[in-house]
């Protein structure tokens, strides 16, 4: 275990302390965890304010330097939360059953971790899946077990992991906001954490989730796509996938197995464990296990995009922002595939912030789309007779072979761990030749689309028609068969699902759509129009208004 690179890049960032190839606990946290998982006739915890002392007690006994100090205000939202907001029978049944359940996922943490280090190696043939620090421009990734991901949780809300050297650095599930700032979105964010615990220890998952750092690389690589330059987007001849308009309903929702976007921040999860209570916010809050991913995916940059396969989701919801509010138990009844992963696909995209007139400019909108290009593109599905059909744009690609070696193109599966079972080079760069079609990847027939909706707009001030055209061209790019795009009854795009089949109609490329986005960002950019894209491109159609 000592001589664990994976390992030994997450240590500082756990807990825990390694000695003789042993992961433990202090003694007297040992000792005190023990306690609490007897019960509260046993421990005494039967309060909000009892659990805080105790959790304060535990993070004491840890002796770590790098352990934050814990807000004034979490003493407080403890009480508030346990003893004050939620029912008293409620209250009983988490002292009861809850709380030491939580002890137990604390006391199996060292040997949960040991075992899935022992795995880690065997799961995908030479491909490393341990779980390690996945950094900016470390194309990999990493498979945990939901019980593992469980107990990690857990360790969140005792708030025992220490401080890191990134920011933000604080990865605690506390309550100090509910105190320091009380809301109902808040306090519903927590009803849905604590739900998700309530399951937990009812019954345990026994699946996994996939956690994978996807990389544009700059350079060209052998048998992978680069980050594209402006060119690669005005030449091609790719023609445009479906585009589905959606005015109701949520991305979360559909029900054909596409790959759902999550609107991220820059780092992952936002604000999910302090006050933002947005898209991305409210996913990680229905799908617990995506936090996670915090603890070991640090900042996003240009070129890089977060996929998750297989976070369960445990609660329902109703609203957005301050009228969010927890509104009951939610059962998932997707299916697993071969990896024990539920067949719930998220990308996590990061757009501009607060670009104003400057995501018009030619160098933003090519980030915009390279970006979305990069969480849509699936490596193990490229055809370079596609992609690069003209010869006119030097750039690697991706293949894959038939039964009888001939290159091909096929329909593969939404993520590039699904095409390593045959490769030992890391993810998104090299893709090995299959002497057996179908073996390196799941449901290779399954044609996987995009899920989708206003990305990069609203808090972040992104043009909604803007944004959406870009995530078309990367989707159509990416080989995806088609775009389910939620506009959420926004008026800007009413006229959405008319525009996109008259460009449909008239056989637009990929092309023929990037040319016509520039040449209006640069009249918008420089005044020269006032109107919409939508508007400008199709005056005939579209007799609103300038803005």
């Amino acid at each position: 275990m000592e001589n664990r690179e994976d390992l030994k890049s997450m240590l500082p960032f756990l807990p825990l302390s390694l000695r003789s190839s042993n992961l433990f606990w202090p003694s007297q946290v040992v000792e005190s965890l023990k306690t609490l998982s007897k019960g509260p006739l046993y421990s005494k915890v039967n309060s909000g304010e009892l659990l805080f002392i105790t959790i304060s007690n535990i993070r004491d006994s840890l002796a770590l330097p790098s352990l934050h100090r814990l807000s004034p205000y979490a003493h407080e939202g403890y009480g508030l939360f346990f003893d004050e907001l939620i029912s008293r029978e409620e209250a009983a049944k988490w002292f009861a059953d809850v709380v030491p359940g939580l002890a137990n996922f604390l006391l199996r943490l060292p040997s949960l971790l040991e075992s899935h280090y022992h795995n880690a190696d065997n799961l995908l043939n030479g491909v490393k899946t341990g779980f390690r620090l996945l950094g900016p421009q470390d194309a990999g990734v990493v498979f945990l077990g939901q019980e593992l991901i469980g107990a990690l949780l857990v360790c969140a809300f005792f708030c025992l992991f220490p401080v890191s050297d990134r920011d933000p650095s604080d990865m605690s599930l506390h309550l100090r906001d509910i105190y320091s700032s009380y809301s109902e979105k808040q306090e519903n964010k927590i009803k849905c954490i604590i739900h998700y615990f309530e399951r937990i220890c009812l019954s345990m998952p026994e699946g996994s989730v996939s956690f994978e750092r996807k990389i544009l690389p700059s350079e060209q690589l052998p048998l992978c796509v680069s980050y594209p330059k402006a060119d690669f987007w005005i030449k091609s001849v790719v023609s445009l996938c479906t585009l589905e308009v959606h005015s109701s309903g949520f991305i979360e929702d559909q029900s054909s197995g596409a790959l759902e976007v999550d609107f991220s921040n820059k780092y992952l999860g936002g604000g999910a464990l302090h006050r933002g209570c947005v898209q991305e916010e409210i996913r990680f809050m229905i799908n617990p296990e995506l936090i996670a991913g915090m603890l070991f995916l640090p900042c996003m940059e240009d070129n890089e995009a977060i996929e998750i396969v297989g976070a369960e989701r445990f609660s329902n919801y109703t609203g957005y922002a301050s009228s969010f509010r927890f509104s009951g138990d939610y059962v998932d009844k997707r299916d697993v595939d071969s990896f024990r992963r539920r067949r719930t696909r998220i990308v996590a995209i990061d757009a501009l912030c607060n670009a104003g007139m400057g995501q018009y400019e030619l160098k933003y909108l090519l980030r915009e789309t390279n970006k979305a290009f990069c969480g849509f593109l699936d490596q193990s599905k490229c055809d370079h007779k596609r992609l690069f059909r003209d010869g006119g744009l030097k750039g690697s690609l991706c293949i894959q072979a038939d039964r009888d070696g001939d290159v091909m193109m096929d329909e593969a599966p939404s993520t590039s761990v699904e095409i390593a079972l045959s490769g030992e080079e890391s993810v998104n760069q090299v893709i090995r030749y299959s002497d057996k079609k179908g073996s390196w990847c799941e449901d290779p027939e399954n044609k996987i689309g995009i899920a989708t909706g206003n990305w990069g707009c609203g808090a972040f001030g992104g043009d909604p028609e803007i944004k959406t055209i870009v995530q078309w061209l990367a989707a159509s790019q990416a080989l995806r068969p088609s775009v389910s795009y939620y506009t959420c009854g926004l008026k800007s795009l009413q006229n959405l699902n008319q525009l996109s089949q008259w460009i449909s109609l008239h056989g637009w490329t990929v092309g023929d759509l990037w040319n016509m986005l520039v040449e209006y960002s640069s009249q918008r950019f420089d005044r020269e129009t006032n109107l919409g894209f939508f508007a400008w491109l199709l005056p005939s159609l579209f007799s609103q208004e300038a803005p």
